[in-house]
């Protein structure tokens, strides 16, 4: 057995850091003490118990007996919307897409309505952006305005779902939505508007650091600003199941502000920008379980919300459950931020495998001085990687904006843990030296193929058991702060 040996200076940093940690133990009485594994996933199944699919009436409006045509060409959004008010008007069931492509405006969901796509069923969505309007209530990046409406969107809705074994296709591509991103990549040219522009995205930031009312911050036509593709807004008892969704204008699955969120064998695919997965934001008790992500961006982000506009919501991510997932492309498997001012905690992710040379890490927190909040109780376990191309596991305190909210990441665990390609750095770990990555437990773990086995600036209290980077074993056991 080889146990990593460290140079003398490194030495000398433990051992200063031993004695400063003693005399500033005081200062640490008011920090959250890292839970118990078996205790952690305890709470896990706690809060599986809470988390129950809303049920429906066996009641069916089929979209056909309200003039909808399944010819790909005629606008459906009419015969779509009558039949979900229909349904609601009754008390709720499922209205029925049956087999066929049908085009579609942005579709409205209402409580105790289960939009239930049927096999071979296919929406596809307009791409005309003037389709989106009149402007709604929304959440773009982590700040609240009014913006297109996303492709289906609900607001203060109980009881809502998307089911069954059909297609939600956003037609999105380089000659629609993804140019408004403003990379040639995605079919941008020189000289076209864009988000990037100083009076677009920047804007909608500014606005929201100046505290203007949300009502006043309208954007949509003009702004480019893409919508999301479903997004739920202050729902409760939210279902989407079984449904494949691809080519999305940018975040493709986001709940926002909801509680008891099941998303489960659901199939995402869209390689253009910003194509997150699955972003449930300042949301509680959600299952995300038995999903494929395959994305442009990150497979599933955990959010709640960007700089001041977040602090003002000042809403967290907790209980967040994700099982069985697989994840290929993306720019990591499970991630925390960087939208993550109100902060995120409980989080468990079991069972899951990730493999793919475009997967960059397999979990990754992002925040920054700008975004501050609490990342804590973060919970992997039983998690299979093929390949990543940049880091196993990254926390990044410095992602994009500086400021003055200094962010606080602590108590991770990752347990049982298999890699076979961990690409450039397999623990990379970057803190501030006021704010130390702290109390991150590696346990059952090996990685290979790695070309750096890790990395760490300013953390506090690591501890690696039974862990193998590149056939040598590593061991930490609580280690005192280290500063690069």
């Amino acid at each position: 057995m080889k146990i990593a040996r460290f140079p003398i200076s490194f030495l000398a940093i433990i051992l200063m850091s031993v004695f400063s940690s003693c005399s500033n133990s005081s200062n640490t009485a008011n920090q959250s003490e890292p839970a118990a594994s078996a205790d952690a996933w305890e709470h896990a199944a706690e809060v599986l118990t809470q988390i129950v699919p809303p049920t429906f009436p066996e009641r069916d409006f089929n979209i056909m007996e309200y003039g909808a045509l399944a010819d790909g060409k005629a606008d459906n959004s009419a015969a779509i919307k009558e039949a979900i008010e229909a349904c609601n008007q009754a008390g709720g069931g499922r209205v029925v897409v049956p087999a066929g492509k049908y085009l579609s405006g942005p579709i409205y969901l209402k409580s105790n309505v289960n939009l239930h796509l049927e096999k071979d069923a296919t929406i596809l969505f307009s791409t005309n952006p003037n389709d989106y309007l009149p402007l709604v209530y929304t959440r773009w990046e982590g700040v609240e305005l009014m913006n297109y409406s996303p492709l289906i969107y609900a607001f203060g809705e109980k009881n809502i779902a998307v089911t069954g074994e059909g297609t939600l296709d956003g037609q999105a591509n380089e000659t629609n939505w993804w140019p408004w991103k403003g990379n040639k990549k995605y079919g941008w040219t020189e000289g076209a508007p864009n988000q990037t522009d100083d009076d677009k995205r920047a804007a909608l930031f500014e606005m929201a650091e100046n505290n203007v009312p949300v009502g006043e911050r309208k954007f949509g036509e003009g702004f480019y600003l893409r919508p999301q593709f479903v997004q739920p807004y202050r729902c409760e008892n939210v279902l989407i199941e079984g449904v494949t969704i691809i080519n999305s204008p940018m975040w493709i699955l986001n709940p926002v502000l909801c509680t008891n969120v099941t998303i489960q064998k659901v199939t995402v695919e869209s390689q253009g920008p910003n194509s997150d997965g699955c972003d449930p934001e300042s949301c509680k008790n959600v299952l995300i379980k038995d999903c494929y992500f395959n994305t442009g961006d990150d497979c599933i982000a955990i959010k709640s919300g960007r700089n001041a506009d977040g602090r003002r919501i000042n809403v967290p991510s907790e209980n967040i459950i994700i099982q069985g997932c697989t994840m290929a492309n993306g720019h990591g498997g499970v991630v925390i931020g960087s939208e993550i001012s109100g902060g995120v905690r409980n989080v468990y992710a079991e069972n899951c495998t990730m493999n793919s040379p475009l997967l960059d890490r397999a979990l990754r927190i992002k925040t920054s001085y700008m975004r501050g909040g609490v990342v804590e109780d973060v919970y992997l376990r039983n998690i299979e990687v093929g390949q990543v191309a940049e880091q196993v596991i990254r926390v990044n305190m410095f992602y994009e904006d500086e400021g003055s909210h200094i962010p606080t990441v602590r108590n991770i665990e990752v347990k049982n843990m298999t890699v076979q390609n961990g690409g450039k750095v397999g623990v990379l770990l970057e803190g501030y030296e006021q704010s130390p990555v702290e109390n991150i437990r590696l346990i059952n773990v090996k990685i290979d193929q790695v070309e750096v086995p890790y990395k760490f600036s300013n953390v506090k209290d690591v501890l690696f058991n039974d862990v193998i980077i590149n056939g040598e074993q590593i061991e930490f056991e609580n280690m005192p702060e280290v500063q690069d």
